[in-house]
């Protein structure tokens, strides 16, 4: 398993995100301090504080996923 900080701003950046997490085969997950949520669920992603960066983790081999929220990943 991968772990990278993003951040997300807006529903289309989530619909952006949501389309990305669709593309792998294996469970895509957000963490945001005690909250797990399905980085494939809409409902769970927009649940998440965006104030500040989530968590996401997934698979290692999920390349292409990576390259598509290039644009959502900072650095902590």
């Amino acid at each position: 398993m991968k772990n990278k900080n993003i951040v997300i701003n807006g529903i289309n950046d989530v619909c952006d995100f949501i389309k990305a997490s669709n593309l792998v085969d294996g469970d895509v997950t957000l963490v945001k301090g005690r909250y797990i949520v399905d980085g494939k669920s809409i409902m769970g992603v927009l649940s998440l504080d965006m104030t500040s960066p989530i968590n996401v983790e997934y698979p290692a081999d999920a390349n292409i996923f990576e390259n598509a929220i290039s644009q959502f990943i900072v650095e902590e």
